[in-house]
């Protein structure tokens, strides 16, 4: 297949990419280089026959037309967004701008495409949500794909009305959508302003791995390359119309997670004390959500995918890669809001 991929400098994005490429795909590689975008991410596939990459931004819809007419791909991938929390609570305007109307423009761009293909049975656009749209569990249960939505962040509002315009333009246009909504991804090349990466950056530089609140909330944590290969997989295999959820099986608290992180660093990067020792306790997120739990059924039945990656050998693998390429993330150190505590009210 030929894939156009928006987002595919990011974090996800760049592992569909690498993954893609493996597969034997071609890959368009849609991306606007915005601050949490990194081209070294697709480093190691740029020069391989069958990769373009396209700097463009998903809100310009002149362009995106110039580019389904010059690369005519088979399926959209879409997981081009604006996607961390705290900034939605700082600036919730780049958030509707980009999540909801550059999905808009890019669903229009995909029809009209679609339409001179005299509507294409194999042509497909999947639309890569999270699962932080369902809102927020208690102690028990998991999210489906018939929770109702409720989102309790700008950041979480956006991405469920772009889910709802992806559902629409199916059910309205015919355009022969997918969607999947995920749980928290981890892994190689995570900006560092995501938790995982904090906890690890802060620890070797000795400064305090700040928690929010208690350190209770808890998260299903799904390995990126994982996650990777399922949204391929949902691509290829899925039923048009369809959603899937994709999860990790791996729920941890917060605290116990970033437990889990200092001792492995112990055992791979010792210091004088335990970076246990650096845990400090700070003001909560405000609407911080208490659990997120995945129920990935309907893909493991279906599709016949399920997680190969544990939580305690994702972890190792990343705190390793962290270690050996203290180049890549170096170079991020001084991006806008890297480092900083955001998202206060």
């Amino acid at each position: 297949m030929k894939i156009l991929v928006t987002g595919g400098a990011g974090f996800i994005g760049s592992a569909v990419v690498r993954r893609a490429m493996a597969q034997g795909h071609e890959v368009v590689n849609l991306d606007a280089l915005t601050y949490a975008a990194c081209l070294d991410n697709v480093a190691d596939v740029a020069a391989l026959h069958g990769y373009i990459f396209e700097k463009a931004d998903i809100r310009d819809a002149a362009t995106l037309a110039r580019i389904f007419a010059d690369h005519a791909p088979d399926a959209v991938l879409h997981l081009a967004a604006e996607s961390h929390v705290d900034r939605s609570i700082d600036g919730p305007g780049a958030f509707i701008d980009t999540n909801v109307t550059g999905t808009y423009h890019l669903l229009e761009a995909a029809r009209a495409y679609w339409l001179r293909k005299d509507r294409c049975e194999t042509f497909r656009f999947h639309h890569v949500s999270t699962d932080e749209v369902f809102g927020s569990l208690g102690a028990e249960g998991l999210f489906t794909e018939e929770t109702a939505y409720a989102p309790n962040s700008p950041y979480s509002a956006s991405k469920a009305a772009s889910d709802h315009l992806v559902r629409a333009w199916g059910e309205t246009y015919g355009l022969p959508v997918l969607l999947s909504n995920c749980s928290n991804n981890y892994g190689p090349y995570h900006f560092p302003e995501k938790l995982i990466p904090v906890v690890i950056l802060n620890a070797l530089a000795s400064k305090p791995i700040p928690i929010y609140g208690a350190g209770e909330n808890v998260r299903d944590w799904l390995y990126v390359e994982d996650h990777a290969e399922a949204l391929l997989t949902v691509l290829q295999k899925g039923t048009v119309g369809r959603s899937y959820n994709i999860g990790g099986n791996a729920e941890a608290r917060n605290i116990d997670l970033v437990r889990m992180i200092c001792s492995l660093l112990d055992e791979m990067r010792p210091a004088e004390h335990p970076y246990e020792k650096l845990i400090t306790y700070v003001e909560d997120r405000p609407g911080h959500d208490a659990r997120y739990a995945i129920d990935a059924s309907r893909i493991r039945d279906e599709l016949g995918w399920q997680p190969s990656v544990t939580l305690a050998e994702g972890l190792r693998r990343t705190v390793r890669w962290y270690l050996d390429n203290t180049e890549w993330w170096q170079a991020l150190q001084a991006r806008d809001g890297v480092g900083q505590r955001l998202g206060r009210v």
